[in-house]
Parts: C-alpha cells; sequence; structure tokens
C-alpha cells in the first residue's frame, strides 16, 4: 500500500526494481539516516532509522517523523540503538515485502527557495521572456547569456556587488523580478506543497497534463525542528512547469504545487560527526533523465556554486517573524536548469511521460522516481486526518 492508500502502483515499475545498495548513501555503514515506511503489518506509516543499512521502527519513541526529528537525543538513540524494533532489511521495503519507502516527511511544511544558483536564474528570465514558449527560448538565451551570464556567477546575493549589478542590468534594460530575488537582499521562499503530500523514493512522480514545457529540479532539501535547528539534509525534485510559471510569475501555485509534483528521499541524513553543515554545502548533486525513446540527460553540479548560503536561508525561513511548530522541510533551489535539445533545434527540454529521473549524490544517496501526469498517479488521500485515525487506533491496539 501507498502512503495515500493505493495499491502498488506507484513503484517504478515492476521490471525496474530498486535495491538498498542503488540508493543508500555510499557511507551507509557509518550514516545515520531517519525516514518513513509503510508498514503492511500495521496498514499504516511509521517513523523508521537506517542504521548500518538496517531498518528501525522508531514509533516507541516517536509517532511521527516530525516529532522524532525534535529529540535533543536523537543522535544517542542512533548510537545505542534503544527503544527500537527492528523492521529487518531495507530490501524488504523496496520489494514491498513488508510495505515501501514513504516520503521523509509528515507534519513538517514543505517550503522552496527558489533562484539561488546562477543558470538556473538565468534561466528563470528567459522563462518570463518567452512567456511560457518554449520555441523562443533558445533565441532569448542568445541574447541574454552574453549579458547576463559571467555576472551573475559566484556573485553573493545581497551584497555590495550585487547592489552594482543591478545598477548596471536595470540601466540596461535587463533586471527582472527573477534577478530581484536571486540576487537581492531577500530570498524567494515559497509553499512547495502540503504536508503529508509528497512522494518517496520508487512513486510515481507528477507532471500537469496541460503543460508542454518542464523540467525536474534537483535540489537538497534541509530538515529543520520547529527551534531553528539544522538537523539533517535529504534529496528533492521540484517539479516545475516553465510554460506555466513563465505565462506569469503568480501562476507559481499552479506550475508547483500539483498532485505527486514533490518528490522527497529516499531518506534525511542526520547531522553528526560524518556529516556536518559544511559536509552539505560541500556536496555535488547529480541529475540524469533515461527516457522511454532512449534519450540521456545527464550532469552534476555543486552545491558551492549557491548564492545564499543554507543558513541564510534558514534564518529568513524561520525566525521571530514566521514559525514552524512542527518542523520545516527547505528545497535549496536547483542548480540545474536542463536546456538539451529533445525534439529539434531550439526547443530544448521537456518531460516525456515514462522518463526515469535519478537524482543523486554520494552522501544522501538516490532519490529514483519516474513520470507521469499528475491526474494519473494515485490521489494524495492519506493526510494529516487519516493519520491521526491511524495512530489512534494503534494507541487502542
Amino acid at each position: 500500500m501507498t502512503d495515500n492508500g493505493q495499491p502498488d502502483a506507484t513503484t517504478v515499475s515492476a521490471g525496474d526494481p530498486l535495491q538498498a545498495q542503488d540508493i543508500l548513501p555510499t557511507d551507509f555503514a557509518q550514516a545515520k539516516l531517519a525516514g518513513r515506511v509503510w508498514r503492511n503489518d500495521l496498514n499504516g506509516p511509521s517513523p523508521v532509522l537506517v542504521l548500518g543499512g538496517e531498518l528501525y521502527d522508531a514509533s516507541s519513541l516517536a509517532f511521527t517523523l516530525a516529532d522524532l526529528l525534535e529529540r535533543p537525543d536523537l543522535l544517542d538513540i542512533c548510537t545505542s540503538r534503544r527503544g527500537l524494533e527492528s523492521l529487518g532489511a531495507v530490501d524488504d521495503f523496496l520489494s514491498g515485502a513488508k510495505g515501501r519507502l514513504l516520503a521523509p516527511a509528515d507534519l513538517q511544511s514543505i517550503k522552496a527557495a527558489g533562484v539561488t544558483f546562477a543558470d538556473s536564474m538565468l534561466e528563470r528570465v528567459i522563462e518570463e521572456q518567452a512567456k511560457g514558449r518554449p520555441e523562443q527560448a533558445q533565441l532569448i538565451r542568445d541574447r541574454l547569456v552574453p549579458v547576463l551570464g559571467d555576472r551573475l556567477r559566484g556573485l553573493v546575493a545581497g551584497s555590495p556587488q550585487a547592489e552594482q549589478v543591478k545598477a548596471l542590468l536595470l540601466e540596461m534594460g535587463a533586471w527582472s523580478q527573477y534577478l530581484e530575488v536571486g540576487i537581492g537582499p531577500d530570498a524567494e521562499i515559497f509553499t512547495k506543497s502540503q504536508p503529508m503530500s509528497a512522494v518517496g523514493c520508487g512513486d510515481l512522480i507528477g507532471i500537469h497534463p496541460m503543460s508542454k514545457w518542464n523540467n525536474p529540479e534537483p535540489e537538497v532539501v534541509l530538515a529543520i525542528a520547529s527551534d531553528g535547528r539544522i538537523v539533517g539534509a535529504t534529496l528533492g525534485n521540484d517539479v516545475n512547469l516553465r510554460d506555466v510559471e513563465g505565462r506569469s510569475a503568480l501562476l507559481l501555485g499552479k506550475a508547483k504545487d500539483n498532485n505527486a509534483s514533490c518528490a522527497i528521499g529516499p531518506f534525511i541524513r542526520l547531522l553528526d560527526e560524518h556529516f556536518n553543515l559544511e559536509s552539505v554545502e560541500s556536496l555535488d548533486v547529480s541529475l540524469r533523465v533515461d527516457g522511454p525513446d532512449g534519450f540521456l540527460l545527464h550532469g552534476s553540479s555543486p552545491m558551492k556554486a549557491i548564492s545564499r548560503k543554507p543558513r541564510e536561508l534558514v534564518s529568513q525561513l524561520l525566525n521571530r517573524s514566521h514559525q514552524y511548530p512542527d518542523g520545516v522541510l527547505l528545497f535549496l533551489g536547483t542548480m540545474f536548469a536542463p536546456v538539451q535539445d529533445r525534439h529539434g533545434s531550439g526547443q530544448g527540454f521537456t518531460h516525456e511521460i515514462g522518463d526515469r529521473v535519478t537524482i543523486s549524490a554520494p552522501q544522501l544517496g538516490k532519490l529514483v522516481n519516474r513520470v507521469a501526469h499528475s491526474d494519473q498517479c494515485p490521489p494524495w488521500e492519506f493526510g494529516l486526518r487519516a493519520l491521526f485515525h491511524h495512530l489512534l487506533q494503534r494507541r487502542k491496539a
């Protein structure tokens, strides 16, 4: 069963199985991983820890992952493994034998920071100029890249140098609302998805059927406790409809928040002595798209190229003016803007149904999903009310 109560139709495909060795961090033996699974025996979700490659149910310590991540003694629990019930191998939840993986998020808000990397910043400007028409993108790209490209790379958002570049671009008539949030003092932070709505590793990921120009947005996602502590990191796919957002930035909600349009996983890696915030800032994130038409897109980009450090983004997200009592997951922005022609010269990249999208970083593992139309993905039905009913029944039992 899936998190929304649907059968296993959301797995990547029967002929495309995943194994633990495919998705866990390369140093999984020392990694402390937190997440969620659907347990077939309980017909419901449970928070889990993955330690030394073995999967443990943590619901005796916390009924929700949000509660588990709030515990100040969580790293000690990972070391001692006290109060944890072994559920066996991760492979048992990838095969469906005991259940399945869920997105490592339940009560937390799911937020995203946009326009935090130079290349994707430039592509947002191109979308705006193209008014959502992919056939115009290359012409605009040829005109803007010589003007904007080198000026944006390595620029620190909100710095005096950024203000100088802004003044120059205003004089040239090349300023944009995307550049304002990309290099100005205030970050773009928006609601990507609702609590409990994200899909996990192995699930279908949704593209709205109206869209003809769209792309994956591979990102590092921070797990943040209610007091602002950054407790871990994972991978995410902030699927974007370029034609919709390109028509108007006010359509951001329609471009971003659709059924199954947010994937997170496979697990949250907790910050510890082996993996800290500096490790997050040094990650190299890879994207690979394998199409049913034989199309292949792949590349790798460094987190070091981000224009705003993670701590700054968190400080703009959570402060005295805005709280998240259940914690929050924050997408840090995409460093990729796929432009490789897929359907002819100048047409750029867009998804095809059946694309296999793999987002990876050695210290975080791999997030694997296959693309479908959002109205063909299983509907989201297991929300907060269903979770509370399930937890109440477990308590009575």
